[in-house]
C-alpha cells in the first residue's frame, strides 16, 4: 500500500466511524443531554492518555458554548484534585475500553459525593459503563492505525459524539449568536461577533446639525467629520433625519440651495440601529441598502453613535 493509499484509508475508517455514531443517537442520547440541561453545578470532562486530549477539547466545547465545564485529570483527582467535584456536577467520563483504572479509582468517590456520571466509551457492558447513569456507545470497527493499535478513529468517534452533545445543549439552551460573542471577545471569531457600540463614532466624532441649521453648516459639518453624512436633530436631541453627500448633489439644481435649511434636503426616518447589534449584521443592512452609514440610537431615538463602513473594514475580521 503506497502512502496515499495508506493516507485515504485512515480517513475514510475515521469518517466511517463517526457515520456509525448516527444511529446511535437514541434515547440514551436524549438522556445524557437531558441530565446536561437540568445540571444546576458544572460538567466535568475526564479520561486517562489520547482519550483525555479528547476530554479537555470537549470540555472547552462546552464551556464556549454556554455550558460550564472544566477537565479533570484523572490521576490528579485521587491525589486531591477530587474537591472540585460537587454534588450538583456532572462527570463525563471518556474511556474507549471502560476499564481504565484512573478512571474506576474515581467510581466509588463519584457516587459517594453525589454527582451524575455520563460515560462516554467503546464497551457500554464495561465496568464504567455499568456503573454509569447514561452510557454513550463510541465504540468503533477499527482504529486507523494500520496496527490497529493506536486510538484514532476511537478518539476521533468520541470527539464527534462530544461535540453532538455540545451542539444539542447549546440549542436546548437557546444560546445566541450575541452570547457567542460575550464568550470569544478575542481573535478572529471575536472580531466577527463585536458589536456595533465597539466600532461606531460617539460624542464629538458624530457629525450633527439641527433641522434649522443652514446647508452652508450642513456641509462644513460633514467635511469636518468626514463620514460623508449628518445627522439632523429636532430640538429634542431626537434623530429625524440625515444628510448625505449624494442628497446634497441630488438638490444642487435648487435656487440658493446653501441658504436652505436641513429640514428641505434631509432624509427622514433612516435606518437605524441599536448599539447591541452583531457588526456582521450591520455589514449585511449596509450591503443589503447599498448604504455606507448607520445612525445608532437608543430607545427614545436620542442619537448614540453613528457607525461607517470603512469601521467595519478596518478591523478586518470580514
Amino acid at each position: 500500500m503506497t502512502d496515499l493509499e495508506l493516507a485515504r484509508k485512515v480517513l475514510k475508517t475515521e469518517a466511517a466511524a463517526i457515520l456509525a455514531l448516527v444511529d446511535r443517537v437514541d434515547e440514551r442520547f436524549a438522556g445524557a443531554v437531558a441530565l446536561l440541561c437540568e445540571c444546576r453545578g458544572r460538567v466535568i470532562v475526564t479520561g486517562m492518555g489520547k482519550s483525555g486530549i479528547i476530554a479537555r477539547k470537549i470540555a472547552a466545547t462546552f464551556s464556549s458554548t454556554g455550558t460550564p465545564a472544566f477537565f479533570l485529570h484523572p490521576a490528579e483527582a485521587v491525589h486531591g484534585d477530587l474537591g472540585a467535584v460537587q454534588g450538583d456536577d456532572i462527570v463525563i467520563a471518556l474511556s474507549h475500553t471502560g476499564e481504565t483504572g484512573e478512571l474506576l479509582r474515581l467510581l466509588e468517590m463519584i457516587r459517594r459525593i453525589g454527582a451524575k456520571l455520563v460515560a462516554m466509551t467503546g464497551s457500554p457492558a464495561s465496568t464504567l459503563g455499568r456503573a454509569a447513569d447514561v452510557v454513550l456507545d463510541c465504540g468503533v470497527d477499527e482504529e486507523a492505525c494500520p496496527m490497529n493499535l493506536a486510538p484514532t478513529a476511537s478518539t476521533t468517534a468520541a470527539l464527534a459524539m462530544g461535540d453532538a452533545l455540545a451542539m444539542t445543549l447549546l440549542v436546548e439552551k437557546g444560546f445566541r449568536p450575541e452570547d457567542f460573542a460575550s464568550l470569544h471577545p478575542g481573535g478572529s471569531i471575536g472580531k466577527r461577533l463585536m458589536r456595533v457600540e465597539a466600532l461606531m463614532h460617539t460624542g464629538a466624532q458624530v457629525p450633527s446639525v439641527l433641522t434649522t441649521t443652514p446647508l452652508r453648516a450642513v456641509v462644513a459639518e460633514i467635511s469636518a467629520k468626514g463620514l460623508g453624512m449628518t445627522c439632523v436633530v429636532d430640538d429634542g436631541g431626537c434623530l429625524a433625519g440625515i444628510i448625505t453627500d449624494g442628497d446634497l448633489r441630488r438638490h444642487m439644481d435648487v435656487p440658493e440651495l446653501l441658504d436652505q435649511e436641513a429640514l428641505a434636503v434631509m432624509t427622514a426616518s433612516p435606518r437605524t440601529v441599536d448599539r447591541a447589534l452583531l457588526a456582521v449584521q450591520a455589514l449585511a443592512m449596509m450591503e443589503q441598502r447599498k448604504i455606507t452609514s448607520l445612525v445608532v440610537v437608543d430607545a427614545d431615538a436620542r442619537v448614540e453613535g453613528v457607525l461607517h463602513l470603512h469601521d467595519l473594514w478596518r478591523t478586518q475580521m470580514f
